[in-house]
């Protein structure tokens, strides 16, 4: 079978390689279709601080199952989440799943831009696999693990209807917080970025105000939008310290700056710290995403009060993975980028 390897910077090769065998309590999946993540191009670039495998965006029918496997059958259509958290560590009691220890070890055998991939015990019994109900279709599937992290992400910062938000960033992350803002009940919703189709698509997704910071002074609009007081939300969905303290800068008192996009390492963020203490503003930074909220991204999807296959704007075949990676980190007009096998 074919699968995209990375070797090293800006080295992915497609490989052929042995069909991964299920083990005990394991699945083997047929790959159908696959999103390109932010973090896919962090670690094509060399800047990625999460393991260096590629594709967890992944939705596909089930080939094989291993021995002791009852819960699912071969031709089940499934989302598999690439890590899973043990649920026993004091982390996992504390409700904090992506810090366990166990968490980035449990991935997708080889990875997800593979024709077949294993799944582990580990991803397959505590719940990392879900079935895909009837009117999911493959796209809507492959969008199931990016808005779970969303999700997490709005969940620890508390959302309260008729709250003001401000995202700062509108890729395909950017643009589904705008989406799960307004669907959670949000009211005003500022949405910035420096492309203006991006802008244009936000409004689509429920943004009240747009603003390109290169013609116009965020801080000026969102403080006309918010009666001079600042958003009680500022989601940062761009890997960048800078932004981070613009984010800092844009909440009211007592606001709350959700650090989601990841920045590169060494990227240092350097703020007054007295003013972060006097005004009391909260920084929550959120990775990743547990079954909790894969499994919610579902129910939403399902309950049609958020479509976001509609970001998908590029798909390639597995034998165009590298001109799909190069569509993701370089076209301005991409949103998602999907592969499918």
């Amino acid at each position: 079978m074919k699968a995209a390897i990375l070797r090293g910077p800006n080295d992915v090769r497609l490989e052929e390689l042995s069909v991964p065998k299920p083990g005990q309590g394991e699945i083997l999946v047929k790959m159908v279709a696959c999103g390109v993540c932010g973090t896919d191009i962090e670690k094509l670039q060399g800047h990625s601080i999460t393991p260096p495998v590629l594709g967890h965006e992944v939705v596909g029918e089930i080939a094989e199952v291993g021995g002791g496997v009852h819960k699912y059958a071969v031709g089940d259509r499934v989302f598999a989440h690439h890590h899973v958290p043990d649920y026993t560590c004091r982390y996992c009691r504390k409700g904090a799943y992506t810090m366990c220890d166990s968490f980035p070890k449990t991935n997708l055998d080889p990875c997800g831009f593979a024709e077949y991939f294993r799944v582990p015990e580990p991803n397959v019994r505590l719940g990392a696999v879900l079935r895909l109900p009837e009117g999911i279709s493959w796209e809507d599937g492959v969008m199931i693990e990016p808005l779970g992290c969303c999700i997490r992400g709005l969940m620890k910062c508390r959302i309260d209807p008729g709250d003001s938000a401000l995202v700062i960033g509108a890729g395909p992350i950017g643009l589904m917080h705008t989406h799960l803002l307004k669907a959670f009940g949000a009211g005003t919703v500022i949405t910035s970025d420096l492309i203006d189709s991006r802008l244009q698509t936000a409004l689509t997704l429920g943004a009240d105000h747009i603003v390109n910071p290169q013609r116009d002074d965020l801080s000026k609009r969102v403080g006309e939008w918010t009666e001079g007081t600042g958003v009680d939300l500022a989601v940062i969905a761009v890997g960048s310290a800078k932004l981070i303290g613009q984010g800092i800068d844009l909440v009211r008192k007592g606001g709350t700056v959700c650090v989601f996009g990841m920045p590169r390492p060494n990227d240092v963020l350097s703020y007054n710290a007295s003013q972060i203490f006097i005004r009391e503003v909260s920084i929550v930074p959120s990775y990743s995403t547990s079954e909790l909220e894969t499994n919610t991204a579902l129910r939403l999807m399902l309950s049609n009060r958020i479509n976001v296959s509609q970001l998908i704007t590029h798909r390639f075949k597995l034998g165009q993975i590298r001109e799909a990676l190069e569509c993701a980190e370089g076209r301005r007009e991409s949103l998602k980028v999907v592969v499918f096998s």
